[in-house]
């Protein structure tokens, strides 16, 4: 039988009896031990999971909260096109009727009809946490992999495989193993994990896992079969931890990330660094080709881009790409501080780009929320595009907003709003994705939902001039017609 959690329960005592819950201290959902179990039946629609995180006692309500089916920006890619067969593949993080659980969601798009496929349930995750989100790949011989994480030790972690090449009717469990000290040992938790086929070795994996002391390190992993995983390797370990994003180009792989201060708690980033690799993890370098020596453990060292402590200001990771020179694209929101509100703006969305030997960066717009979050678009030498939720939406200073596409014709210099995508929304949209091999007619993908209370959670899509789709929440259909939106 399901646990079915109330939106207004914060807190749950474990299951232990009586006289052992009297010597418990209360246990937060998100941190709540449980075994997923297989589904693999259709969803009959598309429903996001709405989720929060950390009450903040004022009247927004929580620290970040909504519509989150494709949350993080530390999970990547929730979408993959495939070219043999025409679709873009992805995943995200569904729930039920009454949002009582995160049910892990594969579907497509097919190019050729403009229909997407009526979701798979793989998986339930029997948690409300989106940090439990999924993400997705596609090995040589077309095969999906579907990688279900874990927000840091509590649940286990999972990997999938499509039983057939480019379908997802069925998948089978793939029991990994990793090297640990020189063993082999259960593959089963993750955390943030971004993952990249490349062609003719195998996997890369960039994923982070929690020390004793509850801290955020980041690291890498390869494998040729996504069964046997090699040792992971530590890439950063500065101070109290760090986040991460990622990219792939062509077997290039390029990392940015933060660092979090000793003494100043999680909530905390500063910094961005950027370190790559071109060998399949054997050799990281800086963007200006010095090896890098890891783990790096410094605040001064050979991958700092921008010194945002120095100036007193947080750093939130948004989304990194590469040009057609294979040069890293870095999009960030730099803040006061943590919490809600005008207090802490302006936030900036910046764009940091490679010219010549040097980082150039660029203030795209500003936002109301650190936890906005959008993706970069690189279309030529001089032209760029972003889409995100800049433009305030119906709950001011929560996280997303009404979507809106910039765009640069002179390498970032100077942008403007080429379009607004949504308008009077009765709730806020937020973490526009950018799909692995974007296509005109499937650009990005997100979800909507209220910042301030438990809500429903609709799913979206735009092209690359503009124009929105919304996924039906209910449809006994194989394949669904999406509603454009007017």
């Amino acid at each position: 039988m399901k646990t079915h959690l109330k939106f207004s329960a914060l807190y749950l005592f474990i299951s232990l009896g009586p006289a052992v819950q009297a010597q418990q201290k209360p246990v937060h959902p998100d941190a709540r031990y449980a075994e997923a179990e297989i589904v693999q039946q259709k969803a009959n629609g598309f429903k996001g999971i709405w989720y929060m995180n950390q009450p903040s006692n004022d009247e927004y309500v929580y620290k970040y909260s909504g519509g989150l089916a494709v949350y993080p920006a530390n999970h990547r890619p929730f979408a993959i096109y495939s070219k043999e067969v025409d679709k873009t593949f992805f995943c995200f993080g569904g729930t039920d009727d009454t949002n009582s659980t995160l049910l892990h969601n594969v579907s497509y798009f097919d190019h050729k009809t403009k229909k997407v496929a009526n979701p798979v349930i793989l998986l339930d995750k029997k948690t409300t946490d989106a940090h439990d989100n999924p993400v997705i790949s596609m090995d040589d011989q077309g095969h999906i992999w579907i990688f279900s994480t874990s927000h840091g030790t509590p649940r286990p972690s999972y990997i999938h495989k499509s039983k057939k090449p480019y379908d997802i009717s069925a998948f089978e469990t793939v029991k990994a193993t990793e090297i640990v000290n020189g063993q082999a040992q259960p593959f089963n938790n993750f955390s943030y994990f971004q993952v990249y086929p490349i062609k003719g070795k195998g996997f890369i994996a960039l994923f982070t896992k929690y020390n004793k002391a509850g801290q955020r390190v980041i690291g890498y992993n390869t494998t040729r079969d996504g069964v046997h995983w090699n040792e992971w390797k530590v890439l950063a370990h500065i101070q109290s931890g760090h986040y991460q994003v990622s990219a792939e180009s062509n077997g290039k792989v390029g990392v940015a990330f933060d660092y979090h201060p000793d003494g100043k708690g999680l909530n905390y980033r500063t910094n961005l660094h950027y370190l790559e690799t071109s060998d399949f993890g054997a050799t990281w370098q800086n963007a200006e080709g010095a090896q890098a020596q890891l783990p790096i453990t410094s605040t001064q060292n050979i991958a700092l881009v921008k010194d945002y402590a120095g100036e007193k200001l947080n750093c939130y990771l948004l989304d990194i790409t590469f040009d057609k020179r294979r040069k890293p694209a870095i999009l960030v929101i730099s803040s006061k501080g943590y919490e809600a509100g005008p207090d802490n703006s302006p936030r900036e969305w910046t764009l940091f780009r490679r010219r010549g030997k040097n980082w150039t960066n660029n203030v795209v717009t500003t936002s109301d929320s650190n936890y906005d979050m959008g993706s970069v678009y690189v279309e030529s030498r001089k032209v760029i595009k972003v889409v995100g939720p800049t433009v305030d939406g119906p709950q001011a200073y929560n996280p997303g907003g009404e979507v809106a596409m910039w765009l640069t014709k002179n390498r970032g210099k100077t942008w403007q709003k080429e379009k607004q995508l949504t308008r009077n929304s009765e709730m806020n949209h937020s973490y526009v994705r950018r799909p692995s091999g974007a296509q005109p007619d499937f650009y990005g993908i997100w979800a909507d939902g209220n910042g301030r209370k438990p809500s429903e959670s609709n799913l979206y899509f735009t092209n690359r001039d503009g124009d929105v789709y919304k996924l039906p929440r209910n449809s006994s259909d194989e394949m669904i017609t999406p509603e454009l939106m007017k």
